[in-house]
């Protein structure tokens, strides 16, 4: 007989907490939830493992929230009792709305305080001089406050959480780390939450932890094939296009999709083969202002668009061996690289449904954070890998992972008839001549100009008017390259018969019975336009009224 399972309301918590998980819609702890709440409660030290997606973030948050709010009860006013460690700015801001929707009933005794941004330290000091409850930042970032003097710990810091612990050392958090603990007390409760138990996290485990309770809640890093189903294709360079195309502009990919490349010159290159067939599509990476990512995490997650094109990779290259136009744009001091930057980790992709490898990632770990975007929580998902012939080793790699990790989880191969969609690969070649070095370049300066504007010269105006950010989109073409309108639609002969019953694109009949009807253009007599386009005879008319102007 299984065991019942222990619910909010059994954990002792404070009513206001209970409140905000209720609005949270949570009906009851995921696992790791019910496991690490009660153990942390006790003081206890934890160490734990769970896949992605599985709920850690608030299995710290609960116990620190509440932690706060009972010792608040004898002590009201002291310094800054739970400090947060993140890898990566997105991470930071995520944590801070998390703890900020936990606390929506009692904001005025848990005071949450994200330092985590690219703002000056100096800039930030009015917040910690707030004396905040909690603080979340990387650690270079809350090092750098320590060292000013804005903050300080010695005293009064209760608990330590270091979230997505496995990438600090990677991320090159090591010295900051180490640096960071000597300004912290003897004694306080630590919480190393992980979705690996790497190396690193064994070394970060001997630097914070005592007679720590490790929990390895999940045997397998990835959902069973039940939740999640995993395929890969063998397909060369030319393919990989005509693939993805096909599969997005016939429907056979529905849903938000991640499609992960990598490159961020990749990014570009495959935003704007979409784009010449009207296919709309975000670009996130590195080189991208922190603002402009966290925009399009939001718009996304709330349903703006469906489709992000984004690398994973954790350091933006050197410009001399990427393009001109990203040297163009660098940080203060001449850095063109940041560390705390990867999509595949620390960033909460909401209701995915679908993650596209257009490139194998290189590691097996990679592939497991890839793939961990979708099937999160309880809801389904699947992952579609295109692997080329100098992949296979990395395929067989994961395959073998899958295989030890959980006997029910596996890539199986994509059952897909390539020779279906071969009238299409002329529509792709041509798409692809517009798709130059010089059209990427350009797009990529574009982007960045662009997103550094809305990033910082509007970031004010935004903060006073937050219905404008709402229209800001980030999936507009870039327009580079040249649009050739013809492949756009999608002529029904070209259509697979298998799935002409699921897809049906405008016929011609409709494409003519719509030319020929007369056009109704607001504001002007029909009868002065007699079939002509609204536009150009709205063109003609100022011209030659203008002319009339000049003449007299």
């Amino acid at each position: 007989m299984a065991t019942e399972r222990l619910q909010f309301h059994q954990m002792g918590l404070d009513d206001r907490l209970l409140k905000a998980v209720a609005d949270l819609g949570w009906s009851q702890p995921t696992l790791i939830q019910e496991k690490a709440i009660p153990l942390a409660l006790e003081g206890k030290d934890l160490l734990a493992r769970a896949r992605t997606g599985s709920g850690k973030t608030a299995a710290y948050a609960v116990p620190v929230i509440q932690r706060i709010l009972a010792s608040k009860q004898s002590v009201s006013e002291q310094d800054v009792r739970a400090l947060i460690l993140v890898p990566t700015k997105e991470l930071g801001r995520q944590v801070q709305t998390m703890m900020r929707q936990l606390t929506a009933y009692c904001s005025r005794d848990v005071r949450v305080a994200d330092i985590s941004g690219k703002a000056d330290v100096s800039a930030q000091r009015p917040i910690l001089m707030e004396k905040p409850d909690v603080v979340v930042g990387t650690p270079s970032r809350v090092l750098a406050h320590l060292n000013a003097r804005n903050l300080s710990l010695q005293t009064s810091l209760q608990m330590l959480v270091v979230d997505e612990a496995d990438l600090v050392f990677s991320f090159g958090f090591e010295d900051d780390l180490k640096n960071l603990l000597c300004h912290l007390p003897k004694i306080y409760q630590s919480f190393l939450m992980s979705a690996t138990l790497s190396d690193d996290v064994q070394a970060l485990k001997e630097l914070l932890l005592h007679n720590p309770v490790t929990l390895k809640l999940e045997g397998s890093q990835l959902p069973d094939s039940s939740q999640l189903q995993q395929f890969s294709i063998q397909c060369e360079e030319e393919d990989k296009f005509l693939l993805i195309y096909t599969l997005i502009k016939l429907q056979l990919v529905k849903g938000k999709t991640l499609i992960f490349v990598g490159a961020v010159d990749r990014c570009y290159r495959l935003k704007l083969f979409l784009e010449q067939f009207g296919i709309p599509a975000c670009v996130l990476n590195s080189e991208l202002p922190i603002q402009s990512r966290s925009h399009i995490i939001t718009q996304f997650n709330q349903g703006f668009y469906d489709c992000i094109i984004a690398t994973d990779e954790r350091t933006v290259a050197d410009p001399a061996a990427t393009s001109k136009a990203a040297g163009k744009i660098k940080n203060k001091g001449g850095k063109a690289k940041e560390k705390e930057y990867s999509v595949s980790r620390g960033v909460d992709f909401q209701d995915v449904v679908n993650v596209i490898n257009f490139d194998f990632p290189a590691t097996v770990e990679s592939y497991i954070h890839r793939v961990g975007r979708t099937a999160r929580a309880d809801k389904p998902g699947t992952a579609l890998s295109f692997v080329s012939h100098t992949e296979t080793a990395l395929l067989s790699e994961v395959e073998e992972m899958l295989t030890g990790d959980n006997a029910e989880s596996s890539l199986k191969p994509y059952q897909f008839k390539m020779e279906t969609i071969e009238g299409f690969r002329y529509r792709c070649r041509d798409a692809m001549r517009s798709v130059t070095k010089q059209a990427v370049r350009e797009a990529r300066l574009k982007e960045i100009k662009q997103e550094l504007l809305n990033s910082e010269k509007l970031k004010t105006y935004f903060e006073d008017n937050p219905r404008d950010l709402q229209l800001l989109r980030h999936d507009q073409d870039l327009h580079p390259a040249i649009i050739k309108p013809h492949l756009k639609n999608i002529p029904e002969y070209l259509i697979p018969e298998d799935l002409r019953g699921r897809f049906n694109p405008l016929s011609n009949k409709r494409r003519l019975k719509r030319t020929n009807q007369k056009p109704k253009p607001h504001g002007v007599a029909k009868s002065s336009f007699k079939g002509k386009n609204p536009l150009r005879s709205f063109q003609y008319t100022k011209r030659d009224r203008n002319k009339k102007q000049s003449r007299s």
